[in-house]
């Protein structure tokens, strides 16, 4: 056993804030043994909350330790959640038993659908959160969550031993230091950190070393991973001003509503907790010539531009915005940030420029003449960690039983660094002292804080079950490509890697049509409950009613068929041809865009009507009939995914060394680096040639076949040695 640095001060604390050491007493003796756990996961953000409980629902004894306990489920820069590609995600870490969508659907203030005008399988759920509902209802079930222990603590460095012989990697983690030299021992570790990873706060020329404002980054850490041989890479990315909402002239803006009804996240929730007519309006205006003047004058006042560390591409700053695409205007979406909050966000200006330029950007805008800034803007820059070096069960390949979530692989999002309450003294801050007076303002308030994007829910959900199971030696959960946006999340982070920080859209995803919102309980949520043991029975008796309900129904609907006269008479709205000479059937009418079940179930009361009793269930029989024909073909080009899914490489393999497939020393060293677990996916590594992945199938089939020689020469052996023992009875 050996740890990789020295170790400073930790404090623990209990949820009333008493403090007691981190410590268990033994039945029979006074003294102190040090704690142990199933699995321990670093840093209380979106990433962590959903691993920790996740390992929990799979059974593990967690601990979650994070800086404060108070500002575990607290928002991260936008207040929102969901979104084009996102709302997908969030639906199916729903299915998994996740805790976001349930909470989101407690706590928002405005829900959409996105994309309405194209098919459902792109649509794209979204709301705007309450961040004080949000961080109550997440505290809440995060401190009641059985097996689950909640801690303050910095961790300062990892305990290393010896690896299990068994597995890839150069040794095993066992638990972790706290800053102060206190050990926790664990089976497995879950690395979700953010933003702190030598984190580093800019505005305008002024740089600050933290995780978040009032925080101190993660330096310790980042150099045990580094020592350790990880591959480290510097990302950045960037928030927006915060504007007081009675110093903002709405009316003259476009007003965005909500939808009626509102769809919630969660499955299990037939409506969210506030009517549309309750909700709050969000409200767009646009940037202007004046705007692109004032970034163009000022870049020499603005060091988070001039950086060469990547910054998000579909997300940038308003400064990224004006030299990327000069001329243009941009949308400026003004978003609330609570039922009582005085605060507007105002989506796509963030900026790093100093606190005065930012207020005069401000008040060059539409409706925004007479605005007041009530937080600038600011730049965050951060360590993250190459995603070529972890698992599709986000297991490292160097260090065993240690699982990396979050903005550490380097998705999109951030960790706030301040909140203003409802009301707050700062009115006006000038740069050069701008973080001392932030940070003696705000920090003796509840600071929001939280991994930031869907991205990092869904892996802390993923990583989560897989450091439960690995506890156990059970195979590792793992979703494909063929089965949910986050297969294609996952592998696209371990087989492409990134150098910005990745986002989600439904165009990266081969498979949409299959991989809809409203499906995601059925391809997962059984699999959840059977594989990962991480579903309710409850989620899970639900899902199974669904599936059974929906094929039932499109059975019924196959079966019903009449001419296309006829159902022209029982359906007029319906544009059907009724030169058409064989019969239609009832699911080929449910097809047109006019027609939905209730319509259906007028005209053929039995056996449809008891269909339209569940409103969830009638909507999704309408998805199904709108893509049944093509899903066949989908479903056949699936099944061929899944065949080069299905041939494993060995896990042992050394791509530099070995001589027994003919391989380039570049596709070699990129085989190594990425340590691909299928075909399928060294078929997805830039640079690896089809010639390659021909020479690893034949490969692979050959090793099978020996394989399979050997395991059945000792069965063979072993009849005949019976055979003899046989014979010399019977003589």
């Amino acid at each position: 056993m050996f740890y990789l640095r020295g170790c400073g001060r930790w404090v623990a604390a209990s949820f009333t804030k008493q403090q007691f050491p981190l410590v268990r007493l033994s039945s029979d003796s006074a003294a102190p043994r040090t704690p142990h756990f199933d699995v321990i996961v670093i840093g209380g953000g979106h990433a962590g909350t959903e691993a920790a409980t996740a390992a929990a629902r799979c059974g593990s004894r967690t601990l979650l330790l994070t800086h404060r306990v108070d500002t575990i489920g607290q928002m991260s820069c936008n207040p929102s959640f969901g979104g084009i590609g996102k709302g997908h995600l969030m639906r199916e870490v729903d299915a998994l038993d996740g805790l976001c969508s349930r909470i989101c659907d407690q706590s928002g203030v405005h829900y959409k659908v996105l994309n309405r005008r194209k098919g459902p399988a792109v649509w794209g759920l979204r709301a705007q959160i309450d961040r004080k509902l949000y961080k109550q209802n997440m505290q809440k079930e995060i401190l009641n969550t059985p097996l689950l222990t909640v801690q303050e603590g910095a961790v300062e460095d990892l305990i290393l031993t010896e690896p299990e012989p068994e597995h890839t990697g150069k040794c095993r983690v066992s638990g972790v230091v706290l800053v102060d030299g206190s050990t926790v021992y664990a089976e497995s570790v879950i690395l979700t950190t953010g933003t702190f990873l030598r984190g580093m706060i800019v505005i305008g020329l002024e740089m600050h070393p933290a995780g978040r404002l009032g925080d101190q980054p993660s330096i310790g850490l980042a150099q045990t991973l580094e020592k350790l041989g990880f591959v480290v890479g510097r990302l950045k990315t960037g928030t927006p001003p915060r504007i007081a909402k009675d110093s903002i002239n709405f009316s003259i803006l476009n007003k965005q509503t909500p939808d009626n009804p509102s769809v919630p996240f969660s499955f299990t929730n037939e409506t969210v907790w506030i009517k549309p007519e309750d909700q709050l309006p969000c409200y767009l205006t646009y940037t202007n010539p004046r705007v692109d003047e004032i970034v163009l004058n000022n870049l020499h006042l603005n060091s988070h531009v001039k950086e060469t560390t990547r910054g998000p591409r579909y997300c940038p700053s308003i400064e990224s915005k004006v030299l990327r695409f000069p001329n243009r205007l941009h949308q400026v979406w003004l978003e609330p940030e609570g039922m009582d909050s005085d605060l507007i966000y105002p989506q796509g200006l963030s900026m790093t420029l100093p606190t005065e330029l930012q207020e005069k950007m401000i008040t060059c805008i539409r409706g925004l003449e007479k605005a007041k800034v009530i937080q600038p803007g600011y730049g965050v820059q951060y360590d993250y960690l190459d995603p070529r070096q972890i698992t599709p069960s986000l297991e490292t390949h160097l260090v065993q039983r240690l699982f990396f979530a979050g903005q550490i692989n380097g998705t999109t999002g951030y960790e706030e660094a301040a909140a203003q309450t409802e009301s707050c003294p700062v009115a006006r801050l000038e740069c050069s002292d701008m973080i001392s007076q932030v940070q003696a303002i705000l920090l003796p308030q509840p600071s929001v804080a939280g991994t930031a994007g869907m991205h990092h829910n869904t892996q802390g959900v993923i990583a989560g079950i897989n450091a439960s199971l690995r506890v156990s030696r059970k195979p590792p959960f793992v979703v494909s490509r063929t089965e949910g946006y986050i297969g294609v999340l996952i592998d696209d982070l371990t087989t492409l890697g990134t150098s910005e920080p990745y986002r989600m859209f439904t165009s990266r995803v081969e498979f949409r049509l299959s991989l809809r919102p409203d499906n995601a309980d059925i391809r997962l949520t059984l699999r959840g409950y059977k594989d990962a043991g991480c579903v309710s029975q409850q989620r899970y008796e639900r899902a199974c009613w669904m599936k059974s309900s929906l094929e039932e129904g499109i059975s019924v609907l196959k079966s019903i068929e009449f001419s296309s006269s006829k159902w022209k008479n029982l359906i007029p709205e319906v544009s059907i041809s009724t030169s058409r000479s064989l019969p239609v059937r009832a699911l080929d009418v449910l097809k047109y865009e006019e027609v939905d079940m209730d319509s259906l179930a007028k005209a053929v009361p039995e056996p449809l009507k008891k269909y339209t009793k569940c409103r969830e269930l009638a909507e999704r029989l309408k998805i199904e009939a709108t893509y049944e024909s093509v899903l066949f073909h989908q479903l056949q080009e699936i099944k061929g995914v899944q065949q080069d899914e299905a041939l494993q490489l060995p896990k042992d393999i050394d791509y530099l060394t070995i001589r027994d497939v003919s391989l380039s020393h570049e596709v070699r060293e990129k085989l190594h680096f990425s340590r691909p677990q299928t075909i399928g996916a060294a078929s997805r590594i830039p640079g690896v040639t089809p010639a390659a992945i021909i020479n690893l199938l034949r490969f692979v089939k050959t090793t099978q076949q020996r394989q399979a020689a050997m395991n059945e020469s000792p069965k063979t052996d072993q009849c005949l040695r019976n055979a003899d023992r046989l014979q010399e009875r019977q003589l």
